[in-house]
């Protein structure tokens, strides 16, 4: 994804927000209502490269707890990422799971952790590790399980002054509306509007992410994009009066994922 394209996106998304507080007169994209709240557990490894093969080869031991999880209703989702584009002392992978609730992610985790997965070798290798966990209003995937996806996420962060409801607002009337029509037609197989639930990191971070079914799935989402941009001539001049864009940050990984 062009990290122009995303920064004008938002330009775009800003002036749409001001027109909503200006009132109806201009035209907005359909509204798309949030949802009930998604949690999700992200556990981030930086592995030595000798050691990938191995790291790939221990998401086989916590399939049976996270599918017997997602059987029983415990969680919604789960999977692994291996990055694409590397960071100096980067992650180079992790594994993941999603939940209606915090009980249900931490009940997973409890198991995982009492069947001493997390004390396995490869693990104990990491160089670095780092969890998150975060919570989404706005998404939506199709049920099934596909190997070798690629997501890709866009991180941003709101400066002090931006409204309360800055994400809610960008959300559910541009970014969720054009996302849902890529899931619709099968472009992506998941997507969510990402905040944290347990602030690691100061308040202001929000992440778009979306699995698509193919690299190819990748140029589509940018031709929508700009597509979107044709169709709705707006500069982005109130964007750099909410984001700080030099906090701007991509990350694109290869992806295994399981939804139900």
């Amino acid at each position: 994804m062009n990290r122009k394209s995303w920064k004008v996106f938002a330009g775009l998304c800003a002036l749409a927000m001001s027109a909503v507080w200006a009132g109806p007169a201009r035209a907005q994209m359909s509204e798309v209502k949030e949802k009930p709240p998604i949690y999700t557990y992200v556990a981030q490894w930086a592995i030595p490269r000798a050691q990938w093969a191995e790291m790939e080869k221990s998401y086989g031991s916590t399939q049976k707890i996270l599918d017997k999880a997602i059987a029983d209703g415990t969680i919604v989702g789960y999977g692994n990422d291996a990055t694409l584009v590397h960071q100096p002392d980067g992650a180079t992978h992790d594994d993941w799971w999603s939940a209606t609730s915090l009980a249900g992610v931490l009940n997973v985790l409890d198991q995982l952790e009492k069947s001493g997965d997390s004390a396995s070798p490869v693990l104990a290798s990491a160089t670095s590790h780092g969890d998150s966990i975060y919570v989404s209003r706005y998404y939506n995937w199709h049920p099934g399980s596909w190997k070798g996806g690629y997501t890709y996420t866009a991180a941003y962060r709101l400066k002090p002054s931006a409204p309360d409801d800055a994400v809610d607002t960008l959300s559910k009337n541009l970014i969720a509306p054009l996302l849902e029509k890529l899931v619709a037609d099968g472009t992506l197989h998941e997507y969510e509007v990402d905040t944290q639930a347990v602030h690691t990191e100061a308040p202001g971070e929000f992440l778009i992410v979306y699995l698509a079914a193919s690299a190819d799935g990748l140029d589509k989402v940018n031709a929508a994009l700009q597509e979107a941009l044709k169709s709705n001539p707006l500069e982005g001049p109130a964007f750099d009066a909410m984001v700080d864009i030099t906090a701007h940050r991509d990350e694109l990984v290869r992806t295994n994922a399981t939804y139900k």
